[in-house]
């Protein structure tokens, strides 16, 4: 009796170390430069100004057999923000808005992945800014995976949100108007395999 309940807690710790090394853990490529993080938001209802995020970083795993173990962690150097207009951006960072001296980093950790099918999903998770975390949802569409010419793996994704200004408290949002409440994201996310 003792040997087999020993045999079964042996398979037991086996299949469950087996799943839990069912993910595939990838490293998003900031280096070469395989990864982005874009914003477009109008302008006083006039145009649409679009900027990005330089310096960021981040990880995910992926388990195409079990979707509820993927997850995501990205972590963003705000004073990275680049709209194309040094005057701007220097605004931007200031307490009035994003407030970088205060608040320098921004981070998403995912709390859910739910499968569509078809390479696509639903990312949930919490987004934190200026101090402040929220729920948020990003759809996700996966746009393939394969060997690189340099003998490595890559998976890459792109996924699109919508921020909304008054959720993160910003003093001076409101000069840009209420069309500028909607803050739409894109994210072009390519990692190599570890």
């Amino acid at each position: 009796m003792f040997r087999k309940t020993l045999f079964s807690l042996v398979l037991l710790l086996g299949l469950g170390a087996a799943s839990a090394h069912a993910a595939e853990h990838y490293v998003i490529d900031t280096k070469g430069m395989h990864a982005f993080i874009t914003f477009r938001i109008k302008h006083l209802g006039f145009s649409w100004l679009e900027g990005r995020f330089d310096r960021f970083s981040g990880d995910f795993d992926y388990d195409a057999a079990n979707p509820a173990n993927n997850r995501v962690k990205v972590q963003i150097d705000v004073a990275s923000i680049d709209t194309n207009h040094a005057e701007r951006d220097k605004h931007l960072r200031s307490e009035r808005f994003f407030d970088v001296k205060k608040y320098p980093k921004a981070a998403f950790v995912s709390t859910g992945w739910e499968d569509l099918g078809q390479g696509q999903a639903r990312l949930r998770g919490k987004f934190t800014l200026r101090g402040i975390t929220k729920d948020i949802v990003i759809e996700v569409h996966q746009v393939g995976a394969g060997k690189d010419p340099w003998g490595g793996f890559r998976r890459g994704f792109v996924g699109t949100t919508t921020l909304h200004l008054s959720d993160y408290k910003m003093k001076e949002a409101h000069i840009l108007g209420p069309v500028a409440e909607n803050v739409r994201i894109w994210l072009s996310i390519e990692g190599v395999r570890k």
